[in-house]
């Protein structure tokens, strides 16, 4: 009995202590021609001409309408879509 006890602590615990991986999207995001590979997270979108943003991942990107992904979403870009972020400031890939 405490040798299957000990072999059933012994499995929780390694599947515990195995750290989960990150999603990131598959694919390439392109703003304003420069690829992010397999990106994840927030980018920043440039602040004086309207940033192009092709989105060839598998994921939704959202546009959103402040720095640092903050504001409001103004729009999403699906996977295989082209835009035109006018006014926009960042972009997050889901």
């Amino acid at each position: 009995m405490a040798r299957v006890l000990g072999t059933c602590v012994a499995a929780a615990t390694l599947a515990l202590a195995v750290p989960g991986t990150a999603y990131a999207a598959h694919g390439f995001l392109v703003i304003d021609g420069a690829a992010h590979r397999n990106p994840s997270g927030c980018f920043p979108l440039g602040d004086f001409v309207p940033p192009v943003v092709r989105n060839g991942t598998d994921a939704v990107v959202e546009v959103w309408s402040g720095p640092d992904c903050t504001g409001q979403v103004d729009w999403l870009i699906y996977p295989g879509e082209t835009y035109h972020a006018n006014g926009s400031r960042s972009v997050f890939v889901l």
